[in-house]
């Protein structure tokens, strides 16, 4: 599969995020009554709070935002899958960041965007926080009028149903099932709220979402026949915050 594509071509990503704000309470106002509206369609009559919910806020763009974005990529210079991410408690500038590395390195005709659930999640959910920080949108990720077939964008979970509409495959069942080391470490997704907000360890979430940029790329390799990156083939940049 995609067998024609070469990995140097594509930049793999995968994206943590967070409640926007440290608590229900702490949210304005106007925000605050807008959330509730979302609460109740999300509580399906369970018997759960607005407030309750609100840990789950970081699932949604409107109510969340961005703590990291880690990358991986075939660096030429040094031979090698490179990964590197932005991060840290001000959205901007990691956003900024992000998008100055995709016009400055990434903008050619043959480049490609991978994530895992990407098409989903993602990519809208970036797109959307750069335009809420009033950031221009890069090539690759400003789709609005093109063609299916001139999206740039790869989703190896989509590569996965082969046309099937009807469930989610997470990326640790995939890795599980093609024999890739697990990319789960000391925590998970559902965490990541807690770590950044109450534990205030942005660091932890940067080097669990790394886990995630690998665990992608061996399930493209995967994909495609190909062997897995060995570890002397990764270079991991250093870990800076914004």
């Amino acid at each position: 599969m995609l067998t024609h594509l070469h990995n140097k071509q594509i930049i793999f990503l995968d994206i943590e995020t967070v409640a926007e704000f440290p608590s229900y309470l702490e949210m304005p106002e106007r925000l605050q009554l807008l959330w509730n509206k979302k609460a109740a369609l999300l509580s399906k009559n369970e018997e759960i709070t607005a407030e309750e919910l609100y840990e789950r806020a970081g699932i949604y763009a409107e109510f969340g935002k961005i703590v990291c974005i880690s990358i991986g990529y075939f660096e030429k210079k040094l031979q090698k899958f490179r990964i590197k991410s932005f991060f840290g408690p001000n959205e901007k500038a990691l956003l900024s960041s992000f998008a100055e590395m995709l016009n400055k390195h990434f903008y050619k005709e043959n480049d490609l965007l991978c994530a895992h659930n990407g098409k989903e999640f993602d990519f809208p959910y970036i797109a959307r926080r750069l335009l809420v920080n009033q950031i221009k949108l890069p090539k690759l990720l400003n789709i609005a009028g093109k063609k299916p077939w001139e999206i740039k964008h790869l989703d190896t979970m989509e590569l996965w149903k082969f046309g099937d509409y009807k469930h989610y495959t997470s990326l640790d069942l995939l890795t599980a099932i093609f024999e890739i080391p697990s990319p789960k470490s000391d925590i998970n997704g559902s965490q990541v709220n807690a770590v950044f907000w109450k534990e205030d360890d942005v660091k932890r979430i940067a080097e669990y979402c790394q886990n995630d940029v690998l665990a992608i790329a061996q399930l493209m390799n995967a994909y495609q026949g190909k062997a897995l990156w060995k570890e002397s083939d990764l270079e991991f940049a250093e870990l800076v915050e914004l």
